[in-house]
This record gives C-alpha cells, sequence and structure tokens, in this order.
C-alpha cells in the first residue's frame, strides 16, 4: 500500500502541476472555455461568465499549488480534500458536458493537447481513483523537507504562480499552442491535403420488410431491399482529417477578403473582437502606430465581430486610417489573446505578435517601400 500511495502520489502531483501550469501560460484561454460551461447550454450559471477571468486564474493557481503541496508533502490533509474536492467537481463537469455532448473540448491541457469529453471524463475517473488511493493512505504521505524549507517552497511556488499568470495576461502566453502561433501559415493550416483520411458515417436504415420493420447498416449507400422505405439515422464513427484553422475569414458584409489579404506580403492585423468591451488605454496606442506601418508599406486592417456603428465610431473618435473587416469572436480570440492585439502577417505567415501592451516591440521595419 505505501508504495502504490507514493506512486500515486507522484503522479497526481506532477500531472496536476503540468494541466495547471499550461492553463496558467494562457488564463484568457482557459476563462473563454469557463464562459462555455458556464452559458446556458451547460451549467446555465450565466451569472458567473463576468467572473471567469478571476475563476480562471484562481483554479489554475490553486492546480498549480495543491500539485507542488502533494509532491513536497506540505499541508497534507488540506491538499488531499483539496484534490478530492477538486476532481469530484470536475468529473461531474467532464460527465455532464460529455453525456449530453455540450462542450466539445473540456479544456484540460489548454491548446497543448485536445481531449474529447470521454476522454477528459475517463482521465479524471483514473484521478479520482488515484486521489481516492492518497486518501485512504494519506498516513504514508510525509514532508520530504523540514518545516522550514517545506514551507518556503510552498509560498514560493504560489508568488511564482500569481506573477506567471498575471504576467502572460500582461503580455502574451509564454508558449502559444494555437494554429496562429508564429511562424504558423494560416493558409497552409486551414488546408485539406488530397490524401487526408476523410470522414466515415454509418448509416441505419430502417424498411418495413413483409409488416416487420428490419435495420440495415451502410456507409452511405442506398441498401438494396425489397421493403417499404421507413427512415434513416446517421453515426459519425470517424471525424476523418480536420484541419488546424477552419473558421478564419476576413469578409466585409457582402465580400470575402480572405484570400486576398492572406497574399498580402506585408499585412498588420488589429483584432479587436469586441470594440465596446475593448481596453481603451491599448485603443490609443494604436493611431501612431497604424499611421507608421502605413507610412512604410504595410496594408493594416481591423478585425472585429463588432456591427458597423461601432466601427465607425471608434475610427471616428480615435482618428483611425484604417478599415475594420469581419470575422467570428471566438476565431479573433483565438488569434491573439488580447483585445485590441497586433498580428503581422507576410503571405498569410504570422512573423510577429503582440499585446497591446508590447505595441512598441512590434518591428514594421520598411514594408513593400
Amino acid at each position: 500500500m505505501k508504495y502504490i500511495v507514493q506512486l500515486s502520489r507522484i503522479f497526481v502531483g506532477v500531472l496536476f502541476i503540468i494541466s495547471g501550469f499550461i492553463k496558467l501560460n494562457d488564463p484568457l484561454g482557459f476563462s473563454y472555455k469557463l464562459q462555455e460551461y458556464f452559458g446556458a447550454d451547460v451549467l446555465n450559471m450565466e451569472f458567473l461568465i463576468p467572473y471567469a477571468l478571476g475563476i480562471s486564474v484562481f483554479v489554475v493557481v490553486f492546480e498549480v499549488i495543491l500539485g507542488v503541496f502533494l509532491l513536497i508533502g506540505y499541508k497534507v490533509k488540506f491538499t488531499i480534500w483539496s484534490l478530492l474536492a477538486m476532481i469530484v467537481f470536475f468529473t461531474f463537469l467532464t460527465f455532464y458536458s460529455a453525456y449530453f455532448d455540450k462542450v466539445k473540448d473540456c479544456g484540460c491541457f489548454g491548446d497543448a493537447l485536445k481531449l474529447t469529453p470521454w476522454e477528459s471524463f475517463t482521465k479524471d475517473v483514473v484521478l479520482l481513483v488515484l486521489i481516492l488511493i492518497l486518501v485512504a493512505g494519506i498516513k504514508y504521505i510525509k514532508p520530504i523537507f523540514p518545516k522550514l524549507p517545506n514551507t518556503v517552497i510552498a509560498l514560493l511556488s504560489f508568488i511564482v504562480s500569481l506573477w506567471f499568470g498575471y504576467h502572460v495576461l500582461m503580455h502574451l502566453p509564454a508558449i502559444d499552442f494555437r494554429a496562429y502561433a508564429i511562424g504558423k501559415n494560416l493558409k497552409q493550416q486551414m488546408e485539406i491535403p488530397e490524401d487526408a483520411a476523410k470522414p466515415i458515417t454509418e448509416y441505419t436504415w430502417t424498411f418495413n420488410v413483409a409488416g416487420k420493420e428490419q435495420t440495415f447498416i451502410t456507409n452511405g449507400s442506398y441498401p438494396n431491399v425489397e421493403g417499404e422505405y421507413v427512415g434513416v439515422e446517421t453515426k459519425l464513427i470517424d471525424e476523418g482529417y480536420i484541419p488546424p484553422i477552419q473558421d478564419f475569414s476576413i469578409e466585409s458584409d457582402d465580400q470575402d477578403f480572405t484570400t486576398e489579404f492572406l497574399n498580402e506580403e506585408n499585412l498588420v492585423i488589429v483584432a479587436l473582437y469586441s470594440i465596446s468591451s475593448a481596453e481603451q488605454e491599448g485603443v490609443a496606442k494604436l493611431k501612431v502606430f497604424t499611421d507608421n506601418a502605413i507610412k512604410r508599406g504595410y496594408k493594416v486592417i481591423g478585425l472585429t465581430s463588432s456591427g458597423e456603428e461601432d466601427k465607425e465610431n471608434i475610427k471616428s473618435q480615435y482618428k483611425l486610417n484604417f478599415d475594420f473587416y469581419l470575422c467570428d469572436e471566438k476565431v479573433i480570440k483565438t488569434i491573439v489573446r488580447a483585445n485590441p492585439g497586433i498580428v503581422v502577417l507576410n503571405n498569410g505567415t504570422v512573423t510577429q505578435k503582440a499585446h497591446w501592451n508590447d505595441i512598441e516591440d512590434i518591428d514594421i521595419g520598411n514594408g513593400s517601400n
């Protein structure tokens, strides 16, 4: 029992630290996922949506420090029971999401590793079993270091986690796991290779044959059955190849400019997923930066999900010398974790990205002129 407890301790502690750190690297992304869970389609707790970011930071910092506490044996009872409470809650959440098919990706490992709801539920069940082992064998969990060093390590883990979370919120994630990361070519990320795996769908046909209903399963072809057709049900067996980028577009009310702008050699995108909720201090920085970029030969465009009135108001108020185009809000949030954020493209390849706090760090050099 002693050795099983120690193995469980190491596995649970390391997994909580890794999972927590990945989400702490991108607390905004995790807050967007929490907003999905809080929405009417899942938990119907929309009153929590305005607090999603604060809850996100608390949860991921708590997740990291619980992993550290477990490994070093600090505040053992508090740590074990906190782990149990957290995993019970997340096991319920992932089961609910999977069973009712509410959220396609749990967000457990951010954008680094995508898990289906059922995969996430299975992971949580395994963790629940391991944590129950820790509960049963709590007497075997001892501090690794004397009291003072253990306390210092615990305190440092808390301070470093808070600092790191604040740092990435004020800038951008230290590690970008998304399809819009620097170096990625958006055109390639949107393509489906000719030899890519195709979706596989199972068709269950129902016919009335000689007065009895019978079912026939095919891969799509109409079955050769002598009988009266009753109905058909489809089931997706394999989604096939799904490109990393599926919903990105740059549009006006009546035209799609995606291909045109992705072929620009020097393109600056000002990403404002919601103009009304944009950081005013960041918006105030846009005029000088974008005018300078235009002078240096860059094509500058805005990307937003906001309506025409908001677009005209912000252009007029801040005297912006570029046009805004439409894109899905969720996609813009995925492109850059800032509102506003800056993305520089060269023939569809992301060359630079910045939070509005770091707009001065964007090197626009000389464009095509």
